[in-house]
C-alpha cells in the first residue's frame, strides 16, 4: 500500500470514529426550531474537529486537504443522516464564490462563521420572470452617497427562512445589455426592509420562499466582485451550485439511492427476477460513474482547474439520475409508491422522495439549460440566437413588467 493511500485508511479511520461518536439520530420528527438548533450545534462541531471545508484552503478557513479526504468524509457520512441540510448553500454556493470572488474582509468576516455554522446563506438570483433567462432580472441596485439602496422581488429561495445573509443578483446599470448591467452583494437578511414568505411544494414541505426587497440598504463594501461584473460572479456561483447539486452522494437514509432502491426490492421478493436485476445493475453503474465523475472534478478544482462548463454535465447527470432512480422505484413499488398504510415509513420516505425529486431538473438550471450550456461550450454546437444581447435592457419587455416599468 502506498504513502498516499495508507494516511488515507488513517483518515478514514479518524473520520469514521468521530462520527460513531457524534452524529446524532434523525432530526426530522423534531420541531423546525430543534432541527435548526441541532443542525448548528452539529456544524459547529464538524467545524471544531476539522471537517468542515476539508478541501477549502487554509486561508479561507478550511483545512487544506485533499479531495480524497473529503471524498472520504462523504462515503462515510452517507452512512447517517446527518442534520446538514440549513448549510448546502454555504458549503456548496456561497463559500465557495466568496473564497474566489471576495475581498480580504468579507472572507475574514464570513468565512469561518459560515464554516462553523454561525452564518446561513442563501442564494437571491431568480425572480418571478426572471428563471432560466436570471439575466432578465429586475430587482434594481440604485447607489446613493452610504451604499446602495435595493428594490425587488426573489423567489425559489432555499433556505431564506433560516438565512443570516444572502447572496443577492440586483440591476445597478438598465442602460447596458441585460448581462453587461449586474451586481453581486452581500445583503443582510435581517435588514430593515426584507421579507421572507415560505412557499409550499407538493411533497408538503416549504424548503423555498419567496423574498420581497423594499428600500434595503446595503453598504458599499458588500459589493462580490465587482460593480457591473455581477454576471461573471454569477456564472461562478452556478458553477459552484451546479458541481455541488450534481455531486451531492445520497446518505443511506435517502429513498432514491441505490441501495435503498435495492432494500426495496429486496422487500419486494423480485430481486431474482431478471428485468428488475438488469434495471438495478443500471442504477448502480450510473450512480458509480457519476461518483467517479465528480471525484475526478473535485481532484481538478483542487488542482487549479475549473470544471467550467463540465459543472452542467453533473448537475445534468444528477438529475437524470434521480429520474431512473424514481421510474426504478416507482416500478417495484408498484401501487406502493402512491398508497401505503399508516405509518410505513418506507412508503413515506419514498413518496416524499418521488415528490420532492423533479426539483433536482430545475434548480441550478433546468436540464434543457444544461443541455444547451453542454452543446455550446463543451461540443461547439453553434449558440442558439439572441437577439436581445445588444439591446440596452430598459429598452426589452422583460419578465413580468412592462418596459416603463423597468425604467
Amino acid at each position: 500500500m502506498s504513502g498516499g493511500s495508507e494516511m488515507t485508511e488513517d483518515y478514514r479511520a479518524r473520520v469514521r470514529a468521530w462520527l460513531a461518536g457524534n452524529a446524532p439520530g434523525p432530526v426530522a420528527g423534531l420541531p423546525p426550531a430543534e432541527q435548526l438548533s441541532e443542525a448548528k450545534r452539529f456544524q459547529a462541531a464538524l467545524y471544531a474537529a476539522g471537517f468542515a471545508g476539508i478541501a477549502w484552503p487554509e486561508e479561507a478557513g478550511g483545512q487544506g486537504l485533499g479531495t480524497a479526504e473529503q471524498q472520504v468524509f462523504a462515503e462515510e457520512a452517507a452512512a447517517y443522516e446527518l442534520p446538514t441540510y440549513p448549510f448546502i448553500v454555504n458549503m456548496g454556493m456561497c463559500g465557495p464564490t466568496l473564497v474566489d470572488l471576495g475581498t480580504p474582509e468579507q472572507k475574514r468576516r464570513h468565512l469561518p462563521k459560515l464554516l462553523s455554522g454561525e452564518e446561513i446563506w442563501c442564494q437571491l438570483f431568480s425572480e418571478p420572470g426572471a428563471g432560466s433567462d436570471v439575466a432578465s432580472l429586475q430587482a434594481r441596485a440604485v447607489r446613493d452617497e452610504d451604499g446602495w439602496v435595493v428594490n425587488g422581488q426573489k423567489v425559489w429561495t432555499t433556505n431564506a427562512q433560516w438565512a443570516d445573509f444572502g447572496a443577492l443578483l440586483a440591476r445597478t446599470d438598465p442602460d447596458v445589455p441585460k448581462h453587461a448591467g449586474l451586481t453581486m452583494f452581500i445583503v443582510d437578511m435581517h435588514a430593515p426592509g426584507v421579507t421572507v414568505r415560505p412557499l409550499k411544494d407538493m411533497s408538503g414541505k416549504a424548503p423555498f420562499n419567496e423574498v420581497y426587497l423594499d428600500d434595503v440598504r446595503i453598504p458599499a463594501d458588500a459589493v462580490i466582485g465587482e460593480v457591473g461584473r455581477g454576471w461573471q460572479a454569477a456564472i461562478t456561483m452556478l458553477g459552484h451550485e451546479r458541481v455541488s447539486i450534481g455531486s451531492a452522494r445520497p446518505s443511506r437514509g435517502s429513498a432514491l439511492g441505490f441501495e435503498a432502491v435495492l432494500g426495496l426490492a429486496r422487500r419486494q421478493g423480485v430481486t431474482d427476477v431478471p428485468a428488475h436485476r438488469e434495471r438495478l445493475a443500471g442504477l448502480y453503474a450510473h450512480e458509480r460513474a457519476l461518483e467517479l465523475f465528480n471525484a475526478r472534478m473535485r481532484q481538478e478544482i483542487q488542482a487549479g482547474h475549473p470544471p467550467g462548463a463540465r459543472g452542467s454535465v453533473a448537475k445534468l447527470a444528477g438529475a437524470l439520475q434521480l429520474r431512473r432512480a424514481i421510474e426504478a422505484a416507482g416500478e417495484l413499488a408498484g401501487a406502493g409508491a402512491i398508497a401505503w398504510e399508516p405509518g410505513d415509513r418506507h412508503g413515506d420516505d419514498l413518496a416524499l422522495g418521488i415528490n420532492s425529486a423533479p426539483a433536482s431538473s430545475i434548480a441550478g438550471g433546468t436540464n434543457e439549460v444544461q443541455r444547451s450550456i453542454i452543446g455550446e461550450r463543451i461540443l461547439g454546437l453553434p449558440k442558439e440566437p439572441q437577439v436581445d444581447r445588444d439591446v440596452p435592457f430598459r429598452e426589452l419587455k422583460v419578465g413580468t413588467q412592462r418596459t416603463e416599468d423597468a425604467r
